[in-house]
């Protein structure tokens, strides 16, 4: 397969081992730091950012989440094409003032919430947590679609707090409401600041037609490409881009020049802290 010669950023990637009953599913959806990055280099992607599966799983239980950032702090950047998203679960207040440090790094390039793994409805703490992203000012990528998590959600915090940046992970995903595919959109929609986006890292993403309706919905400025690498193959989810039936102007746009924007990437060194260094 040849790619593009886009060097697409992935917005949505995890380092570390997943959980899972079925001990196949675990392991094919596993992947240390330098296997990630591997495998985004070898399908055209320059950088990557990832938060630590230890640090979300397993669901709903009592994960302490600040030594799992601490160990992707370490980690990250000594891998090249790595970039940090430090996560933060409003259970554990101390996550808070880890991420107002970890941030102040430039690997650090944002903040990870995830309502499903840390069991709490975003409708409960929306408030404090938008709050602290307008504070510390970091874009912010979110688990949606499911109960604890809907995007329609996410949308009064939005309005109530234009400072917040916020991404919404996984395009079609509607666990949480009956499967419908088209909660992230309009809530991306809703939002009367233009301060939701939403990215690509869903299954669903492979239907046919879902990308290019997400497009001519929403203008490919508001999507962001996402593999939710190693649970999904990073590759795989490229192609789909690359695939799309949307002008090549839009795939540049969501591979690459949006994430840029969002999260604010163009003075990193272009070979990543590890080969830098």
């Amino acid at each position: 397969m040849t790619f593009s010669d886009v060097p697409a950023i992935d917005s949505h990637a995890h380092t570390g081992r997943y959980l899972h009953a079925d001990p196949l599913i675990s392991e094919f959806s596993s992947g240390e730091a330098a296997v990630v990055a591997a495998r985004a280099a070898a399908c055209g992607i320059q950088w990557t950012i990832a938060s630590p599966l230890a640090g979300l799983l397993p669901r709903g239980r009592t994960v302490d989440v600040a030594p799992a950032n601490e160990a992707a702090f370490r980690e990250v950047p000594a891998v090249p094409g790595l970039l940090q998203y430090v996560i933060v679960n409003p259970l554990q207040p101390k996550t808070y003032d880890q991420a107002r440090r970890m941030l102040k790094s430039p690997w650090c390039v944002g903040i990870k919430i995830h309502p499903e793994e840390h069991a709490y409805r975003i409708a409960d703490h929306g408030e404090e947590l938008f709050s602290f992203f307008e504070e510390v000012g970091a874009p912010v990528m979110t688990h949606s679609g499911c109960p604890n998590s809907l995007p329609a959600e996410f949308v009064p915090f939005a309005d109530r707090h234009p400072g917040a940046r916020v991404l919404l992970a996984h395009l079609g995903n509607g666990a949480g409401a009956n499967g419908r595919v088209d909660l992230q959109v309009r809530a991306v929609q809703a939002a009367k600041h233009g301060n939701l986006w939403v990215d690509t890292s869903s299954a669903r993403s492979i239907l046919p037609g879902l990308v290019e309706w997400a497009v001519r919905e929403l203008g490919a400025e508001r999507l962001l490409f996402g593999s939710d690498t190693p649970l999904y193959s990073v590759s795989m989810q490229r192609t789909r881009i690359e695939m799309a039936d949307i002008p090549a102007a839009a795939k540049q746009l969501i591979l690459r020049d949006n994430a840029v924007k969002f999260f604010r990437l163009d003075r990193l060194p272009s070979a990543g802290f590890g080969a830098a260094s």
